[in-house]
């Protein structure tokens, strides 16, 4: 009667749990609605650093110490980098442009990289620096721009403003409300 007992708890133990296993199925699309309707992150990565390389060349380096990749999102996916990121970008003579906040977003549809708090880009080659609490990065096309307050440091010159916009290299730049020392060459 014991075994009987037994064997009969046992067969339902089993049923019950072949029973759950079936039962479960995740489809993808389910989590990643329920994820987006949870204003959550469908991914999370802490401390990285990629590098990007085309025919075994690096172009640039990312890095972050924390990422959040809310792509889940059907209007508007995007990557958030919410302690701040680094990307030094690469040209074909090896020379960089380095890109450095507390804060950013980068929208995928735009590509265009919303950078905050304590904005730092410099030309190492040019020596040239750029700081302001906000910035633009359109990829596309490959431009900085601010309409806050920046300080443009070169070998000679530092400037100060109010809205700024340049290529990605720091080479040319248009600024408004400025005011600073220009080191004027003389042309004779």
């Amino acid at each position: 009667m014991k075994t009987l007992f037994n064997n009969i708890i046992s067969s339902i133990a089993i049923i019950f749990m072949v029973a759950m296993f079936l039962s479960c199925n995740n489809n993808t699309q389910k989590v990643q609605d329920f994820l987006a309707d949870q204003n959550l992150p469908i991914g999370v990565a802490e401390n990285i650093n990629h590098v990007y390389s085309d025919s075994s060349i690096t172009t640039s380096k990312l890095s972050t110490p924390l990422l959040l990749d809310f792509s889940n999102r059907k209007d508007h996916p995007y990557t958030e980098f919410p302690n701040g990121l680094k990307v030094i970008s690469f040209d074909q003579n090896g020379d960089s442009i380095t890109i450095s906040s507390k804060y950013g977003i980068s929208y995928s549809k735009t590509q265009v990289t919303e950078i905050r708090n304590q904005v730092l880009i410099e030309n190492h080659r040019q020596r040239i620096k750029l700081k302001t609490n906000q910035l633009f990065w359109d990829q596309k096309t490959h431009f900085f721009y601010t309409e806050k307050e920046f300080t443009l440091t070169t070998l000679n010159d530092t400037i100060s403003g109010i809205g700024f916009e340049s290529n990605e290299n720091l080479t040319n730049w248009n600024m408004r409300s400025t005011k600073g020392n220009i080191y004027v060459k003389k042309f004779q």
